[in-house]
């Protein structure tokens, strides 16, 4: 505990001796970090929409207009239903449709009461019978008055599936990137404190200490700078991203028919990510800038 101690109070005073370097360090880790949680945060919607629109591989989505009459709709269902092609229809209000996606969400779905008036239109859910027959049923559909808009999910499956794979690679890429570039950043950081402390670390040496003693109060010197970076960046990603959801929710709701990730729900799996990264990145940017001054 004493040794623990020594380290930690070492390391606060190391940061407050280079105190400018530090606060730029954070800065840099926190920006590329702030990249990071943008890749995090579409990636996870993305999947989200691809998810719920692949479990409706099989259907289209057909929004009807604001003032339609009952009875144009009841005329409308019977045509759909009697297009060749068509396995089923089924009309679903504004209330019925916003009920399906508190369902989808399970646990959840509470959070969808924080929407205010209900966006969904009302709309019928077709069902094909085979997806070769997709294309001709949706054809059909686009002829018929009463319509707003078709979501014809077999296309869509398709594009999500190669845009989602695209992100994946460039995501991992942009993450090695910057990993690589944060440890650096913190390396040069730590490397000052080091080249001060050059004569004091060769006489601890010289009295028997340890490498890992040595090292100690430098590897905590990273460590809470990338803590510190990992938290302004969550901090900063989690406001963005809430600010993002309360102004473009409901209308992205409406025109994909799929539901942002509630922020609160990201929030944790932020924290924890970002700090993973964060005291990963510190001290390896440690370890590599004690490498010359220790014997491995």
């Amino acid at each position: 505990m004493g040794s623990l101690g020594y380290n930690i109070k070492q390391a606060f005073q190391q940061i407050g001796r280079n105190f400018g370097m530090s606060m730029a360090s954070v800065f840099a880790i926190t920006a590329m970090m702030l990249i990071l949680g943008i890749f995090f945060v579409a990636m996870v919607n993305i999947n989200l929409f691809t998810e719920t629109v692949k479990s409706n591989y099989e259907q289209m989505e057909v929004f009807l207009v604001d003032d339609i009459t009952g009875n144009q709709t009841n005329v409308l269902l019977n045509t759909v239903k009697a297009i060749d092609g068509v396995r089923s229809a089924e009309y679903h209000t504004q209330e019925e449709n916003l009920e399906i996606f508190k369902t989808r969400w399970g646990e959840s779905g509470y959070l969808l009461d924080s929407l205010g008036d209900n966006p969904l239109p009302n709309s019928i859910v077709v069902e094909v019978d085979t997806l070769e027959a997709a294309d001709q049923v949706h054809a059909e559909l686009k002829q018929l008055e009463g319509i707003e808009d078709i979501r014809y999910y077999k296309e869509t499956v398709d594009k999500l599936t190669k845009a989602t794979k695209f992100l994946q690679t460039a995501m991992l890429v942009m993450m090695a990137f910057l990993v690589i570039v944060s440890i650096v950043v913190v390396s040069n950081t730590i490397k000052l404190t080091v080249a001060a402390r050059s004569k004091e670390i060769s006489i601890m040496k010289y009295i028997g200490a340890t490498n890992w003693f040595i090292r100690g109060p430098f590897l905590l010197e990273g460590i809470i700078i990338g803590v510190i970076s990992s938290l302004f960046a969550a901090g900063i990603t989690y406001f963005l991203y809430l600010k993002f959801v309360e102004y473009a929710g409901k209308q992205i709701l409406v025109i994909l028919s799929s539901p942002l990730v509630p922020a609160a729900y990201l929030a944790i799996n932020i924290i924890i990510i970002f700090l993973a990264i964060g005291v990963g990145i510190g001290g390896a940017g440690s370890v590599v800038s004690m490498r010359r001054y220790l014997n491995k």
